[in-house]
């Protein structure tokens, strides 16, 4: 996964990647023998570093690792039988793919904490009323098409920039964070994507983008 999220960072055509599995579980945590920090780049610090959309969608189990890859992703969906889970602290591990960093900016510091040190496991109501979950939804495979064909259809260069303005404005004071989003608006000025949407807008068509 690391590997493959490498090879796709510079990759232009891309448009959004979707993190999913097959069988009855998402992820029921890593194998026991696992040395994690041996693991570099991370698959999780490896996803995070797309500039596209990344949609995880998960069914079943979501432990450990798991939810550290569930955590990276943009937009997150799961059906009603998901679970969550990041318990380990409580067999004795850390979580080292950024867990114990990026469930508290999604969930809230006390709420991270009982699933850290409590071991808490929630269902996918209260991950979507937490924050964790965006979506739950019957169909997982029509839910993610939906929402790739969505994104598709929207400006690839405009979402970039919104991906980056979130990401990195979060981690900076407001006054600094304000000044990136101008940044990025004046670089996003100056793209045939812009021109191409404002065209498409007074023509009262459809965009055609093309990332550039």
């Amino acid at each position: 996964m690391s590997r493959v999220a490498e090879g796709l960072v510079d990759d232009r055509a891309l448009r959004v990647v979707v993190i999913s599995a097959p069988g009855a579980s998402f992820c029921i945590g890593a194998h026991a023998d696992l040395d994690r920090y041996s693991v570099s780049p991370d698959p999780v610090a490896a996803l995070g570093r797309l500039r596209v959309p990344v949609i995880c969608a998960v069914a079943g189990e979501c432990c450990s690792v798991g939810l550290e890859l569930l955590l990276v992703a943009d937009i997150r969906v799961g059906t009603s039988d998901a679970s969550f889970s990041l318990a380990d602290p409580v067999g004795g591990v850390l979580p080292s793919w950024g867990g114990t960093q990026r469930l508290p900016r999604a969930i809230g510091t006390a709420r991270a904490s009982a699933m850290l040190l409590l071991g808490t496991t929630i269902d996918a109501t209260t991950a979507e009323q937490w924050g964790l979950l965006h979506e739950v939804v019957d169909d997982l495979d029509v839910a993610v098409a939906r929402i790739v064909d969505q994104l598709s259809q929207t400006g690839p260069l405009a979402l970039e920039f919104a991906k980056e303005a979130v990401h990195r404005g979060s981690e900076l004071p407001l006054r600094d964070g304000l000044r990136l989003e101008g940044d990025l608006n004046h670089q996003l000025a100056a793209t045939e994507d812009r021109a191409e949407g404002l065209a498409a807008f007074f023509e009262k068509r459809p965009p055609d983008f093309s990332g550039r």
